[in-house]
């Protein structure tokens, strides 16, 4: 007899070889009928795999993300055996689950396939589904495997079995496809009942440029029906709000193959918007202690070797900038942290001194290959609010706190109400992966959760997650479309403090190295006004959206009156324009609607007359005539309860 440990705390005492799925039936035959897989002393297996060990096990379904991962894994291996029953010959790549369904890069040989095929490929996914062929685990021997796939002629399996190693093969069978797999799968392809194949996409061999390019076929399954009408619901949403739509029907932004892939350039109204963003940012900055400073775009190698940035990132970065000097090497700028290290080493420093907290909207440049590129969210060049904060051990979780107090303040007023804190840490089986000390680790490690704790947040801890020089608290938020983004980031270093050999005169007189704290609550200027402007779908906050108001003369006889008044409303910092075209009301009225302008003055003989405004909100309609002073007062009152001034 073996012990199993349940996540309640309960103890089973079953026979050894018992299995998940026995475990599942002997509790309730309802729960089996959802079990997809199981998780077994933290590793996910086959709910059907026996258990011969002492162990903890929960039982895995829909509502668990192991659960759906497993489900779109195995939903990629049915989509395999739907292509090979249309496409014989075929050779398959790889077919992993993602975050939102699953893909399978193929190699269609001399079979051309478009977008109308996914419809029958769907059908019959669905027929073979209904089957309820189970998935079968087979251990196999390395040269089992190899004669396997050289009878296919599958050069693409034959390549991922050179990396593996003989006694750790598996292969999986559900109906008449078979495939090299480690698993794990759900019991059967009954549990798939709603399928969708979403798109179809080129991807190089192992994301390798110089190597062919596949076909990737993306998809999705749900075990209802139902889940997926809603699932295809908000697919449709977010093409509404998709940024990069948005950004150009509000002429926020733009892009030129001339000027290069995947760098933006802002229009005169993206850039006033940025200009917002930054000076609210400035501002708090300001009252909680922060310098502004500036560095340059670019920097020398060296620089950059000292940091550790280009032994991790050199090869993948954009190319050195050689001079006329043959001992210069310059990079542009991937990180700003290496120029405040230089910053704060300009100066001698005592523990009176610190903390030190240098802020920059510093301009960086990561060479992103071409196919990862998307819109704002996956740019070439992009600003991050940047700052660096140096400190003695004994302020770092205050400052650390204090950082944290700053996220949840733009969150707040911003309106990202849902969100998570990601404690992301070593990953204790690849420790080459980081520099430093294991001492230096376990106290940066330490701040941070101690940090999260006293702050009630809601946390989860992933391991691998670090910067190779620190651990991080990542904040991910959900917009309104349930969408998950990493955006806010605050980082724990002791290690570029030892490397550039930064110190302060402690209180003993003797010199002592600063501990570094790095943050970005934007994370990225791009990044962060990409997820803003599809999370409000362009219906920015008052405060913040480039025309707060329009006024709209019911005839060209007040254009003169309408101009003037707009100088008034300036000069109290109202932002707008006055539509003098020579259009109806009417359509005005729409077109204000559709450019999402929150205010609209109407002005005719009566509002000149009595010098009044006929004020109509953009969603509530008419709010009826009132003078300038009570309409600036309105303004004022939403702007000043938007940016929680009071709190």
């Amino acid at each position: 007899m073996i012990n199993i440990t349940l996540p309640d705390g309960s103890i089973k005492k079953v026979e050894n070889g018992t299995s998940p799925m026995d475990i599942a039936k002997s509790i309730s035959e309802g729960l089996a009928r959802n079990v997809l897989a199981a998780k077994v002393n933290n590793e996910v297996i086959d709910a059907n795999r026996p258990i011969t060990i002492d162990s903890k096990l929960q039982l895995l379904t829909w509502n668990d993300n192991e659960g759906k991962s497993t489900m779109w894994h195995s939903s990629a291996h049915l989509m395999a055996e739907a292509l090979e029953f249309y496409f014989p010959g075929i050779k398959l790549a790889i077919g992993p689950p993602i975050k939102n369904g699953f893909y399978y890069d193929v190699d269609f040989m001399d079979y051309t396939i478009t977008e109308a095929d996914l419809e029958k490929i769907e059908k019959k996914m669905k027929e073979l589904a209904k089957e309820k062929n189970p998935f079968i685990r087979k251990t196999i021997s390395k040269i089992e495997a190899i004669n396997y796939f050289k009878d296919k002629k599958d050069e693409y399996k034959l390549e991922l079995i050179d990396d593996l190693e003989d006694g750790n093969i598996t292969f999986y069978t559900q109906g008449n496809f078979t495939d090299l797999c480690r698993g794990p799968h759900i019991p059967n392809t009954g549990f798939i009942k709603a399928i969708k194949l979403t798109s179809i996409a080129g991807a190089y061999w192992r994301g390798d440029e110089t190597r062919k390019q596949l076909t990737r076929i993306y998809g999705i399954t749900f075990p209802k029906n139902a889940e997926l009408n809603d699932y295809l619901e908000k697919i449709q949403l977010a093409k509404e709000r998709d940024h990069r739509k948005l950004g150009k029907e509000l002429d926020l932004f733009t892009f030129s193959q001339r000027v290069g892939q995947g760098l933006p350039l802002w229009l005169p109204k993206g850039a006033s918007l940025r200009e917002r963003l930054e000076n609210f940012l400035k501002k708090a900055q300001k009252k909680h202690g922060y310098d502004q400073v500036i560095t340059p775009h670019i920097g020398s190698k060296e620089l950059y070797t000292c940091s550790g940035h280009y032994s991790k990132y050199g090869k993948d970065s954009f190319q050195p900038i050689n001079t006329p000097d043959e001992n210069e090497e310059f990079l542009l700028k991937p990180m700003n942290c290496p120029h405040h290290c230089e910053i704060y080493k300009a100066k001698p420093k005592s523990y009176k001194d610190l903390p030190v907290r240098y802020a920059e909207f510093g301009t960086v440049y990561r060479y992103e290959q071409s196919g990862e590129l998307h819109g704002l969210t996956r740019v070439r060049g992009f600003t991050q609010d940047d700052a660096h904060i140096f400190c003695t051990q004994d302020q770092v979780e205050d400052e650390f706190k204090k950082v944290i107090d700053l996220v949840l303040y733009i969150f707040k007023t911003l309106k990202f109400e849902n969100f998570k804190a990601q404690i992301s840490l070593r990953d204790p089986e690849k420790p080459g992966k980081y520099i430093g000390s294991d001492k230096n680790w376990d106290k940066a490690e330490k701040a941070i959760i101690n940090a999260s704790n006293e702050k009630d947040l809601k946390t989860v801890i992933e391991y691998g997650e670090a910067a190779f020089y620190g651990p991080k608290l990542d904040f991910m938020v959900e917009d309104a479309l349930g969408r998950e983004w990493q955006l806010g980031t605050i980082q724990v270093d002791y290690n570029l403090p030892e490397r550039f050999e930064l110190e302060y005169t402690g209180t003993d007189n003797q010199k002592h190295r600063p501990i570094m704290i790095h943050r970005a609550p934007f994370g990225s200027m791009e990044r962060f006004v990409a997820v803003l402007l599809e999370h409000c779908a362009g219906d920015f906050p008052l405060w913040l959206t480039t025309n707060q108001i329009t006024i709209l003369p019911i005839s060209e006889k007040y254009n003169d009156y309408c101009k003037n008044l707009l100088q008034l409303l300036n000069n109290y910092d109202i932002r707008g324009f006055v539509d003098d075209r020579n259009e109806k009301i009417g359509k005005k009225i729409r077109e204000s609607e559709l450019n999402k302008i929150p205010f609209m003055l109407i002005i005719g003989e009566k509002e000149a007359k009595n010098n009044e405004l006929a004020v109509r909100k953009r969603g509530d309609g008419d709010l009826g005539a009132m003078s300038l002073e009570n309409f600036v007062k309105i303004i004022n009152d939403k702007i000043e309860s938007e940016l929680a001034l009071n709190n």
